[in-house]
């Protein structure tokens, strides 16, 4: 039944959470398994993990399965996904060409169930780590981008992000009046213990809508182990679906009725006055 406030009707989304390999061709065979398994049960839209496609045995590795933007077996992947299964993919990300040959930009396309790419976002923050034997720094290896993206879905406005930027609440600020904001992410396990669901559910209540997260859950071929825990989350930061470890579907809806009343009871998001406020 729609919203007699919005006209619109909950909308069906999955988190899909995957465990990826070093394997281009199996992680997309893994990815399409997911895929359908969520359409199934109702999905409309459906949002990949970071780094779907490919996780490799090093940081360099990703530079060899790099797509120019609108052409590669990549792209080609999700937008027939897309079509095939009448819904909204949201492609995690992949590694796209940059302009230096050492680096790539990794990116999130988003495609309409027709299979037409609605959106591209290129991850903003870089992730650095140090402790122990846990050693990262995505800059090696990737561009920043410098943009923030949002797109509209039938149920309002979505908003790109990729797992780094969880802990920057100014750029889901930035994206506005949103109903959703998707976090595709490949947190490891000690950083995602410690932090993963506390940032998600933060960044729902304080911009009072959903927020759709989809990880990397496992131990992978590679060694590296990631947090997972992927999950949907509504604008009053309850948890509605949850899936601690491995691979699966992640479903829940998205209900505009829901975002209606957590902002007419506890009206923060009007609240706000310091968006755009100069700094002195």
């Amino acid at each position: 039944m729609s919203d007699p406030h919005t006209g619109l009707s909950p909308y069906r989304v999955a988190a899909l959470q995957m465990v990826s390999t070093p394997e281009r061709d199996r992680n997309l065979a893994e990815a399409e398994r997911l895929i359908a398994e969520a359409a199934a049960q109702g999905a409309q839209l459906v949002l990949l993990p970071e780094y779907f496609c490919f996780m490799g045995f090093k940081d360099t590795d990703k530079i060899g399965v790099r797509e120019p933007h609108g052409d590669g077996p990549i792209q080609r992947f999700l937008s027939d996904a897309a079509r095939r299964h009448g819904v909204w993919v949201i492609g995690g990300t992949l590694p796209l060409v940059a302009p230096e040959p050492e680096r790539v930009l990794n990116t999130t396309l988003v495609f309409d169930p027709q299979g037409a790419e609605a959106a591209r976002y290129d991850k903003i923050h870089l992730f650095s780590f140090e402790k122990g034997e846990e050693s990262f720094d995505e800059a090696r290896t990737i561009r920043p981008g410098d943009t923030v993206r949002t797109f509209e879905a039938p149920f309002g406005r979505v908003g790109l992000s990729v797992c780094y930027d969880l802990r920057f609440p100014e750029l889901y600020r930035r994206m506005g009046d949103c109903a959703l904001m998707v976090v595709p992410s490949a947190f490891t396990y000690t950083t995602g213990r410690a932090h993963w669901e506390t940032l998600l559910r933060a960044r729902a209540v304080e911009n009072q809508c959903y927020v759709l997260a989809a990880a990397q859950g496992g131990k992978h071929e590679n060694g590296r182990r990631t947090w997972g825990h992927s999950m949907l989350i509504d604008p009053w930061g309850e948890i509605v679906a949850v899936r601690d470890e491995g691979a699966g579907a992640v479903v829940g809806d998205i209900d505009p009725a829901r975002i209606q009343e957590v902002r007419t009871s506890l009206p923060a998001w009007r609240h706000r006055v310091l968006d755009e406020a100069p700094t002195r």
